[in-house]
């Protein structure tokens, strides 16, 4: 990957994207995330190469920078959290796909985001907690943002709130993919035995590691 055009293309082809040129600078041509606009591909052109500014987990951005001359820190944005990527054709393009992958991922990541990801990874034949759910998704704390994310659950058929109980066991009467009995209906496809609208948390639940 050595154009502009080739580090755009690939930017766009993640969700809910869009191309900008926001410093009336044809030079600056950033990729966005909606809703939040945040940036997440910047790319220029500086002494004679196409660069690109991608955000970066620390210790990534130690890795990459140790691994090719051409990540360098980051032209004009915070250091710690961003390279820089100069087009010169030494890195392979896979390697720099996978930065850009990265830098969306840290761009749009967000508690919703998280929370979704760790109803994911419950297990067919087991269930968990708001609270084992806030705490998959890196807060124990945020028992609240969970059930609110699932009431607004935007793809049943691949994040299985169904499978979330609150600490006792018991079932919830209002989730959005119809209350109780619905749930109960999804528990027993799944395996898991329904008792007096409570679920066996010590023989269900989820063992969080």
């Amino acid at each position: 990957m050595k154009t502009r055009e080739e580090a755009l293309a690939f930017g766009l082809t993640f969700e809910s994207t869009y191309q900008e040129a926001p410093f009336h600078d044809s030079n600056w041509q950033l990729i966005r995330v909606n809703p939040s606009k945040k940036a997440f591909l910047w790319t220029y052109e500086k002494d004679g190469h196409i660069c690109l500014n991608l955000k970066c987990d620390p210790e990534w951005r130690d890795f990459w920078r140790s691994v090719y001359k051409s990540v360098v820190p980051a032209y004009h944005q915070n250091k710690d959290h961003w390279i820089t990527v100069i087009l010169d054709g030494s890195i392979p393009d896979e390697e720099i796909k996978r930065m850009i992958a990265e830098s969306y991922e840290l761009v749009t990541d967000s508690p919703t985001k998280r929370i979704y990801e760790a109803v994911k990874r419950i297990p067919n034949g087991k269930v968990a907690t708001y609270a084992q759910v806030a705490a998959m998704a890196g807060n124990p704390k945020m028992c609240r943002a969970v059930g609110n994310a699932l009431h607004k659950n935007p793809d049943f058929e691949n994040i299985p709130c169904y499978r979330v109980v609150n600490s006792k066991g018991e079932l919830a009467g209002e989730y959005a993919f119809g209350g109780a009995w619905a749930q109960k209906e999804l528990l027993e496809a799944d395996g898991i035995e329904v008792i007096d609208g409570k679920v066996d948390l010590a023989k269900y639940a989820v063992n969080i590691r």
